[in-house]
């Protein structure tokens, strides 16, 4: 047996921190670690990578990501590189003055700092789109802005209700200002042009190639099925997979419909069989608890304050009632599902975290690997129910920094105790909890280093601003492991994660060794090689 790779002359990732030491590859897996079996492996066929200090790890793994959304949005009006109303509005003119074919104008990824209140208006599209409706998710993706135009078609106006799961917004005589939340967006999302099978391939094959680039070499898609005019990108990975363009590995968590009830579980059965086929496979169910801090929607135990620091009488929104979560959870459990929770206010961290409770109680112990995703405040009291009830703390640690979106339309509107309590990545670690990492792409950057120096520092890569809750950053290990052996476990890749003699080749090579620089260096490392299963996906110009 002869090793088709040799990786040497560098530090190693290992579970207690980088190594040097060399590894060889043989076929899709890793043969051996350690420089006598490696070398024992090496002959005239062996290709030889010359790590010269950088750091080889295993693959990055994303445990929540939207990479069909974002390759689409990509394709249209693209705004996430906008950082004022003014640029916005601009790149909203430039886009649609270059497509004037486009009936509706979509895209979306604006930030709501741009704008006062985090809340545009549709008179501002209204003066650079007059004549075709414009539809704009904005960067988290639970609101969108939307012109006068948008609205008429929509039939959207002074007497149409805010639905049950989201909200109009309203200017002081009741007319709709352009924004919806939420619920709310499927007025205008249901309308808006349906992208084609061929559009969701070739934004999936697009998405991948940028993840490839970042040492991202599997995924869990957090929305597999339709929401609020988002499409379903389940054809296109099962067309990707079949024709062996599916380079990454991917599991895909079926969307809960928040409006049914158990009745749809039978339909889940159905679509987890139907929907997995090679390197991509269905086998967890994603279920929205609530909403986002920033528009009063994340759902919280006491009320949100207002601009004035008064109580007010909002608790944000349930999606899924919480007295029967229980029971949708367990019986989910019981069908081998993994239950992907989004849960970012501490009241939906709570019901996540007794629904899991009542399902092990139910079920006894499962290797269904529940987790929940976002975790912007959790409750001191519930931290430790991690580690008890084996739930993974799926972290998307980029917005976990002072930022104007979390000092201008956060903060204020939490008070200071609650506020000390966001993203408690230090405090769950402690607590023997579980950390995965992802991104919420296109919410937020796909690229995992930028998220490592946010866990490691509190401060955006770059940033000036004070430390976002110093007690909380964690090690460098640590977040590594996260976006690598933390989020293998979530997605049930035993065989990834790890670089250890049987595992998966799946394996990155920084273009630095992060370990031998500071802290505050972090975010400047990039990806030099990306391999999947022993193969090259993406190697760096000057790899």
């Amino acid at each position: 047996m002869q090793a088709d790779l040799l990786f040497t002359g560098g530090p190693v990732l290992t579970p207690d921190g980088p190594v040097t030491t060399p590894v060889a590859v043989v076929g899709d897996r890793i043969a051996a670690v350690g420089d006598t079996a490696a070398r024992e492996l090496t002959g005239p066929r062996t290709e030889v990578v010359h790590l010269a200090g950088r750091l080889l790890l295993p693959g990055f793994q994303d445990a929540h990501i939207h990479p069909v959304p974002a390759g689409l949005e990509m394709a249209h009006c693209d705004l996430t590189g906008t950082k004022t109303a003014e640029e916005t509005v601009a790149a909203v003119r430039a886009y649609a003055e270059a497509h004037p074919d486009r009936e509706w104008i979509t895209g979306g990824g604006w930030s709501m700092e741009a704008f006062e209140g985090g809340a545009p208006t549709r008179e501002l599209l209204d003066a650079v789109v007059p004549d075709r409706p414009v539809y704009l998710p904005n960067r988290d993706h639970h609101g969108a802005w939307v012109n006068s135009r948008a609205l008429e078609r929509a039939g959207v106006t002074r007497d149409t209700p805010d639905p049950a799961d989201g909200r109009i917004e309203r200017d002081a005589s009741g007319e709709p200002t352009g924004m919806l939340q939420e619920g709310a967006m499927q007025y205008v999302g249901r309308l808006t042009p349906a992208a084609t099978a061929a559009d969701r391939l070739a934004a999936l094959l697009h998405a991948q190639r940028h993840l490839h680039a970042l040492g991202i070499t599997a995924w869990q898609d957090a929305l597999v099925g339709d929401f609020l005019g988002m499409d379903d990108p389940s054809d296109a990975y099962l067309a990707a997979a079949r024709e062996g363009s599916l380079t990454a590995r991917v599991v895909g968590a079926l969307w809960w419909d928040r409006g049914r009830g158990a009745e749809q579980i039978p339909e889940l059965v159905e679509r987890r069989a139907a929907s997995s086929h090679g390197r991509f496979r269905a086998g967890s169910v994603k279920l929205m608890l609530d909403g986002v801090a920033e528009t009063g929607t994340a759902a919280l135990l006491d009320p949100y304050l207002d601009a004035c620091g008064c109580a007010t009488a909002n608790r944000g929104t349930s999606f899924v009632a919480p007295e029967r979560l229980p029971a949708y959870v367990t019986e989910l459990d019981a069908l081998g599902f993994q239950c992907h929770f989004h849960a970012l206010g501490d009241r939906a961290v709570r019901d996540a975290l007794d629904a899991v409770e009542a399902a092990r109680k139910a079920n006894g112990p499962s290797d269904t690997r529940p987790h929940l995703a976002h975790l912007q405040i959790v409750h001191p009291d519930d931290v430790p129910r991690f580690a008890q009830l084996g739930a993974t703390a799926n972290i998307q640690p980029l917005w976990a920094a002072h930022e104007p979106q979390m000092d201008e339309l956060t903060i204020p509107f939490l008070g200071p105790e609650r506020a000390a309590r966001q993203y408690p990545f230090g405090a769950l670690l402690r607590a023997g909890a579980t950390l995965a990492a992802g991104s919420d792409w296109p919410v937020s950057s796909p690229d995992p280093m930028q998220g490592v120096h946010v866990a490691v520092n509190r401060v955006l890569p770059g940033g000036s601003r004070p430390v976002f809750l110093p007690e909380e950053r964690i090690g460098l290990t640590d977040a590594l492991t996260a976006y690598t052996a933390g989020s293998a476990y979530v997605n049930h890749l035993d065989d990834t994660g790890t670089v250890r003699p049987g595992a998966l080749a799946d394996l990155v090579v920084l273009d630095r060794d992060p370990y031998a620089g500071p802290p505050e260096a972090i975010g400047e490392t990039r990806v030099a090689l990306t391999y999947v299963g022993g193969a090259c996906v993406y190697a760096a110009p000057d790899a």
